[in-house]
């Protein structure tokens, strides 16, 4: 099989030989490899029976495997591998290349039938014609085959996880019709989608749970994320679970083990509701998700949020190259991130100047003021998040006797209006610059709340809210602008910094003061 193209970061493959014979999860979803003698691609954590190193190839992507003519491995399923980064500080036409890969990745970006190269020409501002030279010169493959196995993939995990009918499954993963999707099924993977069910043994049906696992890179603190979630969960909307089952006691460091939460996906004019579950398996370095048979229909998006919520395609070497010598007890850390962008923007705003409790109550109150009741079966996870319409509809006075401030209630209704009229988006797949930009021309919404929505939400790894006075003390600093240049030498990893510096252990570092859970602080994103 004769490479076609050569990509511009050569893999040692000595070395990708080596982390695949180990099974080493850090280099999950990094590359992948071809074996020439049956034609399959795989993880690096798959478990098969090892090739012989003369018949592996290497490839950095999904993408490159297959434009040779390999077909995904059934067992280890390419598609459930960790991402690979999409954020750098190198050449402009690198950058470029990647914020294109990064628009394809996106769910939340697709238009009906996918972001075509020159829809993200356009939104990049430059020519589709240069586009595709700098995304060949990357990737080694046209953006049009990037994208042609992202959505392969989707639709190759909704076979194997649902039992959607093939059309639905055919529009989910971003073809346009179900004709386009059996013949490019057939070219790539030579098999027929419904031999693939078949031979997989689908899971889910009417009224059951779809379960999926998804990879991440170690090491990850999990107890510190699960933890970051359980002190914020909204009454109704989040429910997170310790080891024993128990309420954690004042003062204690509870262990979770899982969390449940309500979701609603808007997608081409109809609104899927339902709920996930989240769990971890540490020694498989593997997430497991559930989700119920009504978000069957949107589940890539799903997993993608759910993914950008837990931050599993974070590369902790990467982020610890930077970040270790001045934080040395960081290295499991993630950046939380949200399963609904408008909804994380309406808590960054409500938590201004207030506690994590206090912001908790008011988020409580909210949602059981304008949120829509939705059966499930946790107990205790029984209302959806207020639609941005629901919010920009209601009046200051109902606003008003929950407990929020004019200041707070004009800066939700402001946000509500924009993502309601389509003028704001608060995803991964969003424009980062003009989002800022955008939010901070909005009533009650400054720098700080911007930055932490962008971190968040935006999933912006080099988000700095320089104003936060915890982080500020974290660094031994007084000002922004001391905080801003003391960071420069962590991009663009400066988000992940942020939640070290919040962590940090000692006096030096204001670990009591800067603690994301401490009961003193009055600082916007410590509360949302």
């Amino acid at each position: 099989m004769p490479s076609t193209h050569a990509p511009s970061e050569a893999l040692e493959s000595d070395a990708c030989y080596l982390a695949m014979k180990t099974h080493d999860a850090r280099f999950d979803g990094s590359f992948f490899t071809a074996v020439t003698s049956t034609g399959i691609y795989c993880r690096p954590v798959c478990r098969v029976k090892l090739p012989r190193r003369e018949n592996c190839r290497f490839f950095r992507h999904a993408a490159q495997a297959e434009a040779e003519g390999f077909r995904p491995c059934l067992r280890c399923r390419p598609e459930l591998a960790p991402r690979a980064a999409s954020w750098s500080t190198e050449d402009a036409s690198r950058i470029l290349a990647l914020q294109a890969a990064r628009l394809i990745d996106e769910p939340d970006a697709w238009a009906e039938e996918g972001p075509g190269a020159a829809q993200i020409a356009a939104r990049l501002g430059v020519s589709d014609r240069h586009l595709r030279r700098i995304f060949e010169a990357q990737f080694g493959v046209s953006p049009l085959q990037y994208l042609q196995t992202r959505r392969l993939l989707a639709a190759k995990q909704l076979i194997a996880d649902t039992r959607l009918p093939m059309t639905q499954v055919a529009l989910a993963s971003g073809f346009a019709s179900v004709r386009r999707f059996n013949a490019a099924f057939v070219e790539h993977y030579g098999l027929n989608p419904s031999a693939l069910r078949r031979a997989g043994g689908a899971q889910g049906g009417e009224g059951k749970a779809i379960e999926v696992r998804l990879g991440f890179r170690p090491p990850y603190d999990v107890n510190a994320m699960l933890g970051f979630f359980a002190r914020r969960a909204l009454r109704g909307v989040e429910v997170a679970t310790t080891a024993d089952g128990k309420a954690p006691a004042k003062g204690s460091t509870p262990t979770y083990v899982r969390l449940a939460r309500t979701l609603r996906v808007q997608q081409g004019g109809q609104a899927h509701a339902g709920w996930l579950q989240l769990r971890f398996d540490i020694e498989r370095e593997q997430m497991l998700l559930s989700v119920s048979d009504s978000l069957a229909a949107v589940l890539p998006i799903v997993i993608s949020r759910a993914r950008a919520m837990l931050d599993l395609d974070a590369e902790p070497m990467a982020i610890n190259a930077a970040l270790h010598a001045a934080f040395p007890h960081g290295d499991g850390l993630r950046v939380p991130g949200t399963v609904d962008g408008f909804e994380l923007a309406v808590r960054a705003v409500l938590g201004q100047q207030i506690t994590v409790a206090a912001a908790r109550t008011l988020g409580s109150r909210l949602v059981e003021a304008f949120g829509e009741p939705i059966a499930t079966p946790f107990d205790g996870l029984d209302r959806l998040f207020p639609t941005p319409a629901a919010i920009a509809a209601a009046s200051g006075d109902a606003l008003g006797q929950l407990g929020i401030v004019r200041q707070r209630q004009a800066a939700l209704q402001a946000v509500a209006r924009e993502v309601a009229a389509g003028k704001l988006a608060l995803h991964a797949g969003a424009d980062v610059p003009s989002t800022i930009a955008a939010l901070q021309e909005l009533p009650g919404i400054g720098a700080w709340t911007a930055q932490y929505i962008a971190m968040r939400a935006l999933r912006w790894p080099d988000a700095f809210p320089a104003g936060d006075i915890a982080l500020q003390k974290a660094l031994g600093v007084t000002t922004a602008r001391a905080a801003s240049e003391a960071s420069q030498a962590w991009r663009p990893w400066r988000g992940y910094a942020v939640l070290r510096a919040w962590h940090a252990p000692s006096p030096g570092t204001a670990a009591a003061e800067a603690a994301p859970d401490s009961s003193n602080i009055t600082t916007a994103g410590l509360a949302a």
